[in-house]
């Protein structure tokens, strides 16, 4: 079956062939795997955008939002910057991410792929990406 993983990925899976044998070929998915698919990334989608409301609502940091769509916890993204758990939990809040020093920013910068600009702009990063 064509679905999600159309024209980007491509898994090796078992058939019968025209001889009646077992052998391999690529898949781009089937069925119920592709609703499983869709379903579980409209989930990461729909908490994508409710992060991104409320980092413009000022209630959660830029952090938050880029952790979101990186898909990353506190571990991973302590793994990536060097932060400790415990500091990147305190930059979630806006108050104490507005005060982090242009080389933290760029700590998570760099992890997140983005620059630190956008981590300091937020809403102008985030009217460029809807633009897109």
């Amino acid at each position: 079956d064509e679905g999600l993983l159309d024209g980007k990925l491509r898994e090796v899976c078992y058939a019968v062939d025209e001889s009646g044998n077992y052998t391999t070929v690529l898949s781009t998915g089937w069925t119920p795997k592709n609703a499983a698919l869709k379903q579980a990334w409209e989930a990461v989608n729909e908490k994508i955008e409710d992060v991104k409301r409320k980092v413009l609502e000022g209630k959660l940091s830029p952090v938050a939002y880029h952790m979101e769509k990186n898909i990353m916890d506190l571990k991973l993204l302590s793994g990536y910057t060097g932060i400790s758990k415990w500091r990147i939990k305190r930059h979630l809040k806006p108050k104490n991410f507005n005060r982090l020093d242009d080389k933290t920013l760029a700590q998570y910068a760099s992890a997140f792929e983005t620059t630190v600009s956008s981590l300091k702009n937020f809403s102008e990063y985030i009217n460029s990406e809807d633009s897109k």
